[in-house]
C-alpha cells in the first residue's frame, strides 16, 4: 500500500508503480465510485471497442461466414429486386 497526497484541488496523483500495475495510462476514462470511505476505480470500456475486439477474433478464428451464406441458409436471395 502507499501513500498519496491530495491537492488543494481534490486531486491525486496516482504512483507510477500502481498505473503499471493496474494498467492506467494517459487519456484512459474512469467510472469513480465510494462505497463506506473507500475510493473505488473502474476502467470505462467503449462497448463498440470490446464487440470489434471480439469480431475480430471470431473472424481470425474462422468462425464467421458471409452475409450471402446467411441469407442462402435463411432462404433469402440477395440478387432479388
Amino acid at each position: 500500500m502507499e501513500t498519496v497526497k491530495v491537492d488543494e484541488k481534490g486531486r491525486v496523483l496516482l504512483p507510477a508503480s500502481i498505473r503499471d500495475r493496474a494498467g492506467i495510462h494517459p487519456g484512459d476514462v474512469y467510472f469513480i465510485a465510494t462505497e463506506d470511505s473507500e475510493i473505488r476505480l473502474a476502467k470505462a470500456v467503449n462497448p463498440f471497442d470490446a464487440l470489434a475486439e471480439h469480431a475480430i477474433e471470431e473472424y481470425t478464428a474462422g468462425k464467421t461466414r458471409s452475409l450471402r451464406d446467411y441469407a442462402e441458409d435463411k432462404g433469402f436471395d440477395l440478387d432479388a429486386e
